[in-house]
């Protein structure tokens, strides 16, 4: 007994000398592990402190005043779901730039810190204010993303799919991955693909609906959490759209195709949790009830504009602390239209919403800043916050408007497909579009002053020069590009030689806009690829004076990069 005992304590005692060994030695190892941990091996491409001093950080608190102890746990719910969905878009958008923005996290030097804050604004390795030009690594940017395989090609995906007609709606379906298996294409669901992160997602809202005061916005909730599982969002997105001015409310689906360019039809997650300012909100109310009589005066054939009357227009002004997945990288938007199912567009309507925090960091540290750089004098005083604010309102609004699929000569066909990867800058062009032939509506219709329309057209005129800056690979900075360079062809945007300014014509404005308002609903109507292509190849290049003129802004900010006061996390 006493042998053994001594065995015992001796086993022990080396025991206890061996582990401190270990773990003395993984003391003295940690830091060349997390210096090796530090070392990025594939080469850096462009000055990344610089890309990143083009974006503004700027704060999106959250404050718990005036909520309950519920609705408090219950916004936490929401964002832990949130999270979920950043995972997922990851993977969707570039799995090896993911892999390095989580190696880099907790290295302090300097440059790893602004790379990995570049890797998140990107959200990627590519650089979208740079056309998706590689910033880190040696791996070309392919179009789709991490959609399809890399090196797939639309007109492989044609040839495959009229071998294969059978599979032409598993391919084109918004909610499937396409993979290779041999020689085959496979289409795997969404809520296959990622179910990993989609189940701990649909739990988490689950959780939050039963902590929600608001028995129709926990029930849209659950049935938001079913449809992650199944990826049928179409019971869910009709009881989103009834919920009658929720205090609380979320976007949560894969909705938006800014990922796509490879086809124009697969959608990436985004998610966004929203506390609604009830005094903006209550001020939309003038434009809501136009909305049927706009549609039916828009310069387009009579069966191209279904009827809007009795649609549903909700409209939301929300404060947004916390935003993930396609919400959160890349072009900060200020507002969204959705959902995108045309189903829904024709039986129910969409849903408006309007970030108003990320609206104000815009217009303060971008869009006024830029206007009196680039501007006349005169005109960049009459852009303002209100002006820009109605420019974004229209532009949600007629996201909405216009035809709800294409004809074309196999039938009614859904626009994105029939249009392709020109349909993402082509719709965003229509919105901005046709929203201020909306507010020349308005105006002519007594509804809005006449006065203001110099403060419309200057606003959405500053506006443009701040989104171009974005590049023609991102479909806002596309359809903004070709936009400016129409107006200026019609005149109704003109360069002052001396001062190297611009200004508007007020006189030619509104009749360019009608005309181009035109052709473009016109487009989406018939469903006419080569026509938008080619009308996009014809106006979306940057002339050289507008380079010129927008280097005079170089030290404003391209975009806001939020700072959520819940952080950064992904898995």
């Amino acid at each position: 007994m006493k042998t053994a005992h001594f065995v015992v304590i001796l086993s022990g005692i080396l025991a206890f000398s061996l582990n401190s060994s270990a773990q003395a030695g993984r003391r003295a190892g940690a830091a060349p592990k997390k210096a090796e941990k530090c070392v990025i091996s594939e080469p850096i491409h462009e000055d990344v402190a610089a890309q990143v001093a083009k974006f503004k950080l700027v704060s999106m608190p959250f404050s718990v005043i005036g909520l309950s102890p519920n609705e408090t746990k219950m916004v936490y719910k929401l964002v832990e779901a949130s999270r979920y969905i950043e995972s997922i878009y990851w993977r969707q958008s570039d799995p090896k730039g993911l892999a390095l923005f989580k190696q880099l996290e907790g290295c302090n030097q300097v440059q790893n810190q602004k790379l990995r804050r570049f890797l998140n604004i990107n959200g990627s390795r590519y650089d979208l204010l740079e056309n998706n030009k590689p910033f880190v690594g040696t791996d070309p940017f392919y179009p789709g993303h991490a959609l399809y395989p890399h090196g797939l090609t639309r007109q492989a995906i044609e040839a495959y799919v009229a071998k294969h007609p059978e599979k032409k709606a598993q391919i084109y379906d918004p909610h499937t991955v396409i993979k290779r298996r041999g020689t085959e294409l496979i289409a795997v669901p969404y809520h296959i693909e990622y179910k990993q992160w989609l189940a701990p997602a649909a739990a988490a809202l689950r959780e939050a609906a039963a902590l929600s005061p608001d028995k129709a916005f926990a029930n849209f909730l659950r049935l938001r959490a079913e449809a992650l599982l199944t990826d049928n969002y179409y019971p869910s997105d009709l009881a989103w759209l009834d919920l009658q001015n929720p205090r609380f409310d979320v976007i949560f689906a894969p909705y938006e195709t800014y990922l796509d360019d490879l086809l124009g039809v697969k959608t990436s997650y985004g998610a966004a949790v929203m506390l609604r300012n009830e005094e903006e909100s209550a001020s939309l109310a003038t434009f809501m009830k136009y909305v049927p009589q706009i549609q039916e005066a828009l310069p387009l054939a009579p069966e191209d504009k279904p009827s809007m009357e009795g649609k549903s227009t909700p409209m939301e002004v929300m404060d947004t602390p916390f935003r993930a997945g396609d919400l959160r990288h890349g072009y900060q938007a200020v507002a969204d239209n959705l959902p995108n199912d045309a189903r829904i567009h024709q039986e129910k309507g969409t849903k408006k919403i309007f970030f108003k925090n990320f609206m104000d960091a815009r217009v303060k540290y971008v869009v006024l800043p830029i206007a009196k750089l680039v501007m006349r004098e005169d005109q960049a005083a009459l852009a303002t916050e209100d002006g820009y604010l109605a420019d974004v309102v229209m532009h949600e609004i007629c996201h909405g408007l216009g035809p709800a699929f294409a004809r074309t000569a196999a039938g009614q066909v859904d626009i994105r497909q029939s249009i392709g990867p020109a349909y993402a800058g082509l719709e965003e062009a229509k919105a901005d579009v046709v929203g201020l032939f909306a507010l020349n509506w308005l105006m002519q219709q007594g509804v809005l002053p006449k006065e203001r329309a110099p403060e419309f057209y200057a606003s959405y005129v500053a506006g443009i020069f701040r989104t171009v800056r974005f590049g023609v690979a991102e479909a806002h900075g596309r359809a903004e590009m070709m936009e400016f360079n129409y107006l200026s062809e019609q005149g109704a945007i003109a360069r002052d030689e001396k001062s190297g300014r611009y200004a508007v014509d007020y006189v030619k404005m509104p009749a360019a806009i009608a005309t181009l308002a035109k052709e473009l609903l016109e487009i989406e109507a018939t469903g006419d690829r080569n026509r938008a292509e080619q009308w996009f190849a014809k106006y979306d290049a940057m002339p050289p004076e507008l380079k010129t003129a927008l280097a005079s802004a170089k030290d404003v900010p391209v975009d806001v990069d939020p700072v959520s006061a819940f952080g950064e996390q992904v898995q």
